[in-house]
């Protein structure tokens, strides 16, 4: 993966629509603090999520720190997305791409509680899925895929971990289900106006 992120039609692509979406939400001028939540050979992080201020990546395999490493990537941190040892409310966005569907994650719930924790008041969140069980081949295998996701199921699993679905969309086969409020006061509320009380995620 290592050797292709950078050129492959499919991660450029994927590239173009999350700068599009981060866009629209966050402008690159703010300098932001962000967490790329296992940021695995640091791809994003040291191409277009720097754009946007200072970025850490946390991943649990060494083998994928040392890849950001050889990216030039100096805030990097080895740990599980289901225990960040980061400070409450200290990232402005946190970023989440092809990681939460893992074997190795099973309860996405608790990870997303954690990318709360982590952010600020009026911190987001970006998150990527698979979609579709039915769409499961033998690359799913090949990356330890857990489970694809439908957009209904990921409102739930946020929706559990506190927060408010503003939109969801499909990318290809992927789930961008995006804007998401934070509240530490109310769940499950289908919409919300975002404004300078609440916390806003991006998923």
């Amino acid at each position: 993966m290592y050797h292709v992120e950078d050129q492959h039609w499919w991660y450029r692509g994927m590239e173009s629509i999350t700068r599009k979406i981060i866009n629209q939400h966050i402008q690159p001028k703010n300098k932001i603090k962000i967490l790329d939540a296992g940021c695995g050979t640091g791809a994003a992080m040291t191409t277009y999520l720097k754009d946007y201020g200072e970025v850490t990546g946390i991943d649990l395999y060494k083998q994928a720190l040392d890849f950001c490493q050889k990216r030039n990537a100096k805030l990097l941190i080895r740990a599980s997305v289901l225990d960040l040892p980061l400070a409450t409310a200290s990232f402005d966005l946190v970023t989440s791409f092809d990681v939460l569907y893992e074997k190795g994650v099973m309860h996405e719930t608790k990870a997303l509680k954690e990318f709360f924790r982590v952010l600020t008041p009026q911190g987001k969140l970006l998150i990527r899925l698979p979609a579709y069980n039915w769409l499961r081949g033998s690359h799913d295998e090949k990356v330890h895929t857990n489970r694809r996701y439908t957009k209904s199921l990921v409102k739930d699993l946020l929706t559990q971990s506190g927060f408010v679905v503003e939109h969801a969309s499909y990318a290809n086969t992927f789930l961008f289900p995006l804007a998401v409020i934070k509240t530490t006061q109310r769940k499950n509320i289908p919409t919300i106006t975002i404004g300078p009380n609440h916390r806003s995620w991006l998923i």
